[in-house]
């Protein structure tokens, strides 16, 4: 099943189950209001779920309309605790080399997660106000997952069964703000989050293999394979999470930038096609975002179908 919130005037908007092409929708009333109500209560409400959207899904529902992006709030619009993690490890390093610094020996053998801002989100739509001055705007495509309950000691193979929902995100970064505190914009999501059964095939072993296209101002930065350089999967991220205390449901889980180890699959942020830029050329010539650019980012299946629909966004600068 496919899950959105649509606004309506409150902080966590109305829930509302989504057909599989993302051409109709319909208000899960009665069920549960809010996104968050259906994960803290899984077992009893999802299976209600499941069957409105197999009567969406066979265009018998009752009382469908059709499917507005331009409506939806984040998914789940506040985030009760959100944690990413640097799972593909060609794109830290090009971190750390933007830095002058090696990657750490430790991250090939355990991933690195670190607490994010899950209070306020953007929605696909919605514009990203920057700035002021030069701060070196970059976009961070990547696959993250909201889990149920997950016992504290739980396996990776324990913990994902966790998984309930996966959602395609942007982690918006200012490079250039130095306080790292400071240097994180609200993040954005796109329209629609998915059951695993939405992923078929291409969810394998707690990762989500899917065709991931990055654009900027209409032009491809990137298509790349979201499980191609994922060196760890999300078992062993909730695993790791869950070492020393449970999570609760509603627990997010990011894995970082999306990147590739070959340079001709593009890049999914630009200080990635920078670093790329200066591989091949020996300087980077692609701009950080400006004012008025626009960013689109959209997952793909293998049959070509869009599974969370797009975040397509303007960028703004304040001052």
């Amino acid at each position: 099943m496919k899950l959105a919130t649509y606004r309506d005037g409150s902080r966590d908007g109305q829930l509302v189950v989504v057909s599989r092409d993302l051409s109709t929708a319909h208000y899960a009333s009665g069920m549960a209001s809010r996104l968050q109500q259906a994960l803290d209560d899984w077992n009893f409400i999802a299976p209600q779920l499941q069957d409105l959207a197999h009567a969406l899904n066979q265009g018998k529902a009752r009382h469908a309309f059709p499917f507005d992006p331009a409506q939806c709030m984040a998914p789940l619009p506040r985030v009760p605790r959100r944690v990413g993690a640097q799972v593909c490890l060609t794109h830290v390093e090009r971190l750390c080399a933007s830095t002058g610094r090696a990657l750490p020996a430790r991250l090939q053998t355990e991933p690195q997660l670190a607490a994010a801002s899950g209070d306020l989100w953007l929605g696909p739509l919605d514009d990203v106000h920057a700035g002021p001055g030069e701060v070196g705007l970059d976009l961070g495509p990547e696959i993250a997952v909201l889990c149920g309950d997950i016992a504290q000691g739980a396996s990776p193979e324990q913990a994902l069964e966790g998984v309930r929902l996966v959602m395609l995100v942007n982690d918006w970064a200012q490079r250039e703000v130095l306080d790292p505190e400071l240097a994180r914009l609200p993040p954005s999501a796109a329209p629609v989050a998915l059951s695993l059964d939405e992923l078929g095939e291409a969810w394998s072993r707690g990762r989500a293999a899917l065709r991931l296209r990055v654009q900027v101002n209409a032009r491809p930065l990137g298509e790349l394979d979201t499980a191609a350089d994922a060196q760890f999967h999300f078992g062993q991220l909730l695993s790791l999470l869950a070492r020393h205390r449970r999570l609760s449901a509603g627990t997010m889980v990011g894995t970082g930038v999306i990147a590739s180890p070959q340079p001709e699959a593009g890049a999914a942020c630009l200080l990635d096609q920078r670093a790329i830029e200066r591989e091949r050329d020996g300087q980077a010539v692609t701009p950080w975002l400006r004012d008025g650019d626009s960013v689109r980012i959209e997952a793909f299946d293998a049959q070509g179908r869009s599974l969370f629909g797009a975040i397509d966004q303007s960028v703004l600068f304040r001052g």
